[in-house]
Formats: structure tokens, sequence, C-alpha cells
């Protein structure tokens, strides 16, 4: 029976997590201030872990046991989605990734935390940098933008902010050339 309980707890945290991708479509796409097929993408990205952990005293949390595999997708018209592995991800922390990264323009992620005994998964809108691997878990860096950071966790889910190509990630995302973040951008 403690099982069953387990896999209905991931089961459920999954399901919050395709409604969130789906809310994160739906305001993408109103947001957008241009319809042109030729506009260049912007890629939101997704990473699941196993559990969580928050050190509120040094302002990071961890994700543990994170996938080593992180999800992108963009909203019409392109409708591009894949995977990367960490490694790849990490790049758009760095300078070498070009001027418009995540280093010099941090993005806003929300943050999916199952916590046992409650009736739903905690949501924490964030602000996250330097990303460091440690084993199996990511660390972040974080300010709250809105919500509460709960101390610890079960499955959890990483919504980020979206990024357009350049620095590696893009159309096939195997290296796309110079782009910037932004809705509208061309």
């Amino acid at each position: 029976m403690k099982n069953l309980r387990e896999l209905y707890k991931h089961l459920k945290a999954a399901c919050l997590g395709i409604l969130l991708v789906t809310a994160m479509l739906s305001v993408a796409s109103a947001a957008t201030t241009s319809s042109k097929p030729s506009e260049s993408p912007q890629l939101m990205f997704v990473q699941t872990a196993e559990d969580f952990k928050a050190d509120p005293a040094k302002s990071t949390f961890r994700l543990l046991k994170v996938n080593q595999q992180t999800l992108y997708f963009s909203d019409r018209p392109q409708r591009i989605a894949g995977h990367i592995k960490m490694a790849d991800y990490l790049k758009e922390w760095t300078v070498q990734a070009g001027k418009d990264n995540f280093k010099a323009d941090p993005p806003n992620a929300t943050l999916s935390v199952y916590e046992s005994g409650q009736a739903d998964n905690t949501v924490v809108v964030v602000e996250i940098t330097n990303p460091v691997v440690d084993g199996a878990d990511l660390v972040y860096t974080y300010k709250i933008i809105n919500g509460k950071m709960p101390a610890k966790g079960g499955a959890t889910s990483l919504f980020i902010d979206w990024i357009g190509p350049g620095g590696g990630v893009g159309f096939g995302f195997h290296g796309v050339g110079v782009g910037r973040r932004g809705f509208g951008w061309r």
C-alpha cells in the first residue's frame, strides 16, 4: 500500500507539472508581440528531481537526484521541444554562450515541490543564479519573487524562464549563432 501512495504522490506532482507548463505556454503565447513565423523562438526549460532541500541561510536550494536531461520547449509558431544534457544546459550560464546568457540576465523560475501531508504542491517563483552540480544534485542560489520556500520536499519540478537562440540552444539545439532573450526579438 505504501508503494501505491508513493506512486500517487509522484503522479500528482507530474500532473501539476503538466498544468504549470500549460499555463506557462498560455502566458507566453498571450505575451508574444509578434506572430511572424520568422521570429526566433524563446525556449523554456524544465528540470525534475526526486527530492528537494533548501538552505535559507545561504539562499540556496538543492534538486536532489536531478534528472540529467533538461527539457526545453517553445511556443508557437515553431513548437520546438527536446532535451539537452546537463553539461550543455550549464553552458547557458557562461559568458561563452554570448552576451545574452543566464549569467548576465538570470532567469525567473517556478519551483513546484511536493511536501508530504500537504494537499497541493508548494509553488514558489524565484530568480535563480549560480547552478552548481554536486554529485547527483544541482544547487541553485535563489531570490524569492513570490511565495514561501519550503525547507524540504519530494518530487520537484523547476520551470525556467525563456532564452532566445544563441549559446548553443535553439533550432535543433546544435549551435545557432547569436540571439537575444525576450519576447518579440528578431
